[in-house]
């Protein structure tokens, strides 16, 4: 009896000196809500490595794709808050997808803690380079000829469609929505004709700008992209109002300890200060806009209302 004492009481010790240590003490999980490759993936896997070695603990990432990112991201918010698991996120999991689910698992802001922003990528308007030479001609199309005009999307409720429901709604226009089940496709059929606009990613159509096959018309944030600087901003073009940015970020369980937020929000804003890791995300098209966990969780309540309204006036709808 004393023995089985001895060793509950060594156990217990044991466990107490485990909780003891700082953070962290043990391999990190870091969930991507999206297939390998994609934006969010690659800005994980940028700052993953490095975090590692500046934590002295390994980063493991792992992807757990679906549902336009809400089971990475469920899966977090309801996972101990202790730092040992973290989202890499994006717009998609904290602000459009919780947007357009009313059942959504999760709610970004009561469930999810913010840790840092890392990346801010802009979206470009694009054409077929037979189509507009410029927004204002595409406007005046569409307003000559309502509903004629097609736009691509990467599906229903995708962040590329809400932003072009936004556009309609700032350019006083209206298009026809064509959804495709992914942004390729949906560039394929721009570039061979078969739609007339649509608005992606600089990561995902710089490329093709690049290529001449297809034209940008605008870049939606207040200054132009360096992978396209002769690209005008929104506001260059008439529509200072038209602002938006995939946005990815470090993102924790709700409750989780603000001295651990803090260590985390350190070290991946040091990672984020290497030559290589700027050299990375100017290559996506990316920039790093790492700074407090306060202005990020302010930055995702402002997206999060931004999308939601979006979401209600243009009446989307998914299955």
């Amino acid at each position: 009896m004393k023995a089985f004492r001895w060793v509950l009481a060594a156990t217990a010790a044991l466990a107490f000196a485990a909780q003891a240590q700082p953070f962290p003490n043990k391999p990190i999980r870091l969930l991507v809500g999206f297939a390998p490759g994609g934006n969010t993936d690659t800005v994980a896997r940028v700052v993953g490595q490095k975090l590692a070695d500046r934590l002295g603990q390994q980063v493991i990432i792992e992807n757990k794709a679906g549902a336009g990112g809400t089971i990475g991201a469920d899966s977090v918010a309801k996972s101990a808050p202790d730092g040992y698991t973290l989202l890499m996120g994006s717009n998609s999991t904290f602000s459009v997808a919780p947007s357009l689910y009313p059942k959504n698992p999760y709610h970004p802001i009561r469930d999810l803690a913010p840790v840092v922003a890392i990346a801010a990528t802009p979206f470009i308007l694009v054409v077929n380079p037979s189509g507009p030479r410029t927004a204002k001609e595409l406007v005046d199309k569409a307003k000559a000829a309502p509903g004629k005009t097609t736009m691509a999307s990467a599906g229903t409720g995708s962040s590329n469609h809400l932003l072009g429901e936004l556009f309609q709604e700032i350019a006083g226009v209206k298009f026809t929505h064509v959804p495709y089940k992914g942004s390729s496709q949906a560039l394929q059929d721009l570039m061979g004709g078969q739609v007339e606009l649509h608005f992606d990613q600089v990561t995902s159509a710089g490329a093709h700008v690049q290529g001449g096959k297809l034209r940008a018309l605008m870049v939606t944030q207040p200054k132009r992209a360096a992978l396209l600087p002769d690209v005008p901003t929104s506001a260059e073009v008439g529509y200072p109002a038209f602002q938006a940015t995939n946005v990815t970020g470090l993102m924790a369980p709700a409750g989780t300890p603000r001295e651990v937020i803090e260590k985390l929000n350190a070290a991946t804003k040091k990672v984020l200060e290497r030559p290589a890791s700027v050299e990375r995300l100017s290559q996506l098209g990316a920039e790093n806009i790492a700074d407090t966990p306060e202005k990020f969780g302010a930055y995702v309540q402002e997206d999060f209302a931004k999308w939601t309204r979006i979401v209600k006036d243009a009446n989307v709808k998914v299955d």
